[in-house]
């Protein structure tokens, strides 16, 4: 395998899994939360939380470092 097809294989993964754990969050649990009527503002992750937000940050840099390779990387 070549580095340009390692790279647009990462990048569709770690797409794809950057929208999963995006949506496996839970931020509010209405659509009210948004907009001030919840009662806690902020809360400290915990648990399946705290690793969920972890992988969450890993597979977005993911992405972003395979996205510049590709642009970097000569055609």
């Amino acid at each position: 395998m070549e580095l340009g097809s390692i790279l647009q294989t990462a990048t569709l993964i770690s797409a794809v899994l950057s929208v999963l754990l995006i949506l496996l969050q839970q931020r509010g649990a209405s659509l009210g939360a948004g907009f001030g009527s919840s009662g806690e503002l902020y809360t400290t992750r915990r648990g399946l939380d705290r690793s969920l937000f972890n992988a969450t940050i890993v597979c977005v840099l993911v992405f972003v470092l395979s996205i510049l390779g590709l642009l970097l990387i000569p055609a």
